[in-house]
């Protein structure tokens, strides 16, 4: 029996983390939880998996939650509680679920208590990919990638050399806005934004999607799980997202990874390596059913947030920490209602450009970094 830590449990990844526990309950079970401001759904999920600790943002729901769960759980909040979850005792693994730079703390936490980390957090690499790698290392700690492009090229690595690989692609649905023009994308709407055409997934995630800047976060992400340079990850778009990602040998022979758009399969991948268990509840792949699938080169011109990430990511320091805290604030004033969908990337530009770099940062160096960036943008508004 593998024992779970969640953070972010009613989230789009953590609901269907929970999906995959319920599945195989005799394979795994909760020990532990986070949850945000949906407490509703999270005393639900409480009486249903009875995980022993749980963590709310703020007080007051735990204060609500601690006279409605069940004996024997403890309520806990705020970063500390966070920290908690990840750290807690009675779990193997941690699954890092949340949205956003929040999920960097506990998962070094998780990480100094000997976890395996499953990672769908990917602004925690993308903010301190260094400090992350070298702790994992230090520590002896598996990153296990949750995000189904890292999944796949981490599929396809098994039993390859890494020093035999000359490329990895990534694939990009394009979004919801992929068959638009820059011109048609000045007054859409939250609505529109949020309408993927091929993934069901927070707000925040579908977005960034749109703009491209969740492809650009994942080839920083890519670059720090497998340690291949920024010129050799390219991004390629395939609408279908029925291949996940590849990898391309020095060879010239590509290994690709396909199935069908279901986040399902590489939480369970995670939380199964290095086997595999039936799945769950998920959809069988029948190509004829597909018909055919489309690639197009990707254009940097009309997907900007993606230019912006290569730069970051090669440039390094602090400037991948600046690069997702500006991105977390515009979409956050995006989804209020107070920016156009365009302006996003605008800010995020001002952000990267007036910010002097910082080579090796600290931990402490990028939480200042990310403060005064979010500060930045807020001025912005």
């Amino acid at each position: 029996m593998k024992k779970i830590s969640l953070l972010g449990a009613t989230g789009s990844i953590g609901t269907q983390t929970l999906d995959v526990i319920e599945h195989h309950s005799d394979q795994f079970v909760l020990e532990a939880m986070s949850v945000g401001r949906n407490i509703e759904l999270a005393l639900k999920q409480i009486h249903a998996f009875k995980p022993s600790l749980v963590s709310v943002t703020e007080e007051e729901d735990a204060i609500k939650l601690r006279n409605e769960v069940p004996v024997g759980v403890k309520v806990v909040s705020g970063e500390e509680g966070l920290i908690e979850v990840a750290a807690h005792t009675g779990a193997e693994v941690l699954v890092n679920a949340v949205i956003g730079s929040v999920g960097l703390a506990p998962t070094l936490q998780a990480i100094e208590a000997g976890k395996t980390i499953a990672i769908a957090n990917k602004e925690t690499l993308v903010t301190a990919g260094h400090i992350v790698t070298e702790a994992a290392k230090k520590h002896n700690v598996s990153l296990l990638p949750v995000d189904s492009e890292h999944s796949a090229i981490f599929q396809a690595l098994n039993g390859e050399s890494l020093a035999e690989v000359d490329r990895l692609i990534l694939t990009a649905s394009g979004g919801s806005f992929r068959d638009r023009t820059r011109d048609e994308l000045r007054d859409v709407t939250v609505d529109e934004a949020l309408n993927h055409p091929n993934w069901s997934m927070g707000a925040k995630i579908t977005i960034d999607s749109a703009t491209m800047m969740n492809k650009g976060l994942e080839v920083i992400e890519a670059h720090w799980l497998f340690n291949v340079p920024y010129d050799d990850i390219d991004v390629v778009l395939h609408k279908e997202s029925i291949i996940h990602s590849m990898v391309e040998f020095v060879d010239r022979s590509v290994i690709a990874q396909l199935g069908t758009p279901d986040m399902k399969v590489p939480i369970q991948y995670a939380l199964t390596y290095p086997n595999r268990l039936p799945a769950t509840n998920s959809e069988r792949l029948n190509l004829w059913e597909i018909g055919s699938l489309n690639f197009s080169k990707l254009d940097f011109e009309r997907y900007r947030c993606m230019a912006f990430a290569y730069e970051a990511g090669r440039m390094g320091g602090t400037l991948p920490t600046v690069l997702n805290a500006a991105n977390e604030e515009a979409v956050a004033a995006f989804l209020d209602g107070k920016i156009s969908f365009l302006e996003i990337e605008h800010f995020i530009e001002q952000a990267l450009e007036r910010h002097d770099k910082i080579n090796q940062p600290t931990l402490e160096d990028i939480k200042e970094v990310d403060r005064e960036t979010r500060m930045f943008i807020h001025s912005l508004r």
